[in-house]
């Protein structure tokens, strides 16, 4: 699972509202991999785009999402991954955000919780695609 959410380049073949996602810079910080992802969110006639950095790092199994530049004021995101046997792991994601504009934030805010809602089910049905195995996805 960890590798499934680590390859951000996939998003847009599965996960709702992610439109594109490109990344505009890869290196390596303390043996961690950090990269600039620029995304493009799209629902209707509304379009955003937003930029983040991801830092990856297996040997914690964590990833971790932090908020560069975009419609929010502040957006974050933690993901940590305890394997749990074979075929199996307990996923512990968090996000926080905050819409930088009020109006915006009215527009697309319950927009925006529904599509982190599906999001845990767009990972959930990749897994299911790519490994073969339906599991019970956990999260807190």
């Amino acid at each position: 699972m960890y590798a499934l959410v680590a390859n951000v380049e996939d998003y847009p073949k599965f996960l709702p509202l992610c439109e594109e996602l490109t990344i505009a810079r890869r290196e390596t910080v303390g043996g961690k991999e950090v990269l600039t992802a620029l995304m493009e969110v799209g629902y209707k006639l509304i379009r955003e785009r937003f930029t983040s950095r991801v830092t990856l790092d297996p040997a914690a199994r964590s990833i971790l999402v932090e908020y560069v530049d975009g419609p929010f004021e502040h957006l974050e995101n933690r993901w940590v991954f305890e394997p749990l046997g074979a075929g199996a792991s307990e996923i512990d994601f968090y996000i926080a955000y905050r819409f930088r504009s009020r109006i915006f934030e009215r527009l697309v805010g319950s927009l925006f919780d529904k599509a982190v809602r599906k999001y845990t089910d767009a990972f959930e049905a990749r897994a299911d695609q790519i490994y073969g195995v339906k599991g019970r996805v956990l999260t807190s």
